[in-house]
């Protein structure tokens, strides 16, 4: 009789770990959550000077890389154009290298001569000391043209640094400058970034462990509808004082439908399986 009774118990174990093991959907109780832009800039120069133009102005939809300020460049554009000049001149290193093989030809006259002992030594030293200043020359030439490339380089630099464009793709929040302002350090407009947008949730922190990156959750924002987004974010760090640990949530907003700033509710799904 005892060997039937530990034969079903040990059936009965089986059975109810085979059970246990099974993912079950498992709800949350819904919690409040707040729909925040996936970033906020803003937008200043890097260098200081008078405010030409300002293509955008609050609520326009910009990419990455579009043009947003442009400040003043006379004097910026006419040192390009001084730099390109000097770089396309290329006469010093054309009158060098002649000199050069000029030099060449006459201190093989030379030696020649030489060997035959019909020329002095200083006249043979003398023709290789000018071979050798001349070989100087084109190397010079070459360093100095090479160094106009630098420069033209440069003032193209501080050129492109006169037209800001858009870190991110985003809408624009505010502009804080017009045309005719100058404008050092202060910012020139603001940027929000509204896809992805993340979504900001407290949680209580029996929840602790039970939340983790990767898991779907649905969010319903004040205005309407509901859409799902995935964790990217959870804590590691507990708040004593509220008993809280802080949760993000990545919500995809392609067509900008979505808002920054709302209220929302938030369930998570999570697949929990029991050890």
């Amino acid at each position: 009789m005892q060997i039937y009774t530990f034969i079903y118990r040990l059936l009965m174990s089986v059975g109810m770990a085979a059970l246990a093991t099974q993912a079950v959907a498992v709800e949350l109780p819904e919690l409040d959550c707040l729909v925040e832009p996936h970033m906020v800039v803003e937008v200043s120069s890097p260098v200081s000077g008078v405010i030409q133009a300002i293509y955008v102005d609050r609520s326009d939809v910009v990419q990455q890389g579009q043009k947003l300020v442009e400040l003043e460049s006379a004097v910026e554009q006419a040192s390009v154009e001084l730099a390109r000049a000097r770089a396309a001149m290329d006469g010093e290193v054309k009158s060098s290298a002649t000199n050069f093989a000029f030099n060449k030809r006459k201190y093989k006259r030379i030696k020649q001569l030489y060997v035959k002992k019909a020329v002095p030594f200083h006249q043979k030293d003398e023709a290789e000391t000018d071979l050798k200043l001349a070989q100087l020359k084109v190397r010079q030439a070459k360093k100095n043209k090479k160094i106009a490339g630098l420069e033209l380089k440069r003032a193209e630099e501080n050129l492109k640094r006169r037209t800001i464009k858009s870190p991110i793709a985003g809408v624009v929040v505010a502009r804080f400058k017009s045309p005719g302002e100058f404008v050092e350090e202060e910012p020139i407009v603001m940027l929000a970034q509204i896809d992805p947008l993340r979504v900001e949730v407290v949680v209580p922190v029996s929840a602790f462990g039970s939340i983790k990156p990767g898991m779907r959750a649905e969010i319903t924002p004040e205005a309407s509808g509901v859409f799902h987004g995935t964790v990217s974010i959870v804590d590691r760090v507990i708040d004593a004082a509220s008993g809280t640990f802080g949760v993000r949530v990545e919500l995809p907003n392609p067509d900008h439908r979505l808002p920054g700033g709302l209220k929302c509710r938030v369930r998570f799904l999570l697949d929990v399986a029991s050890p």
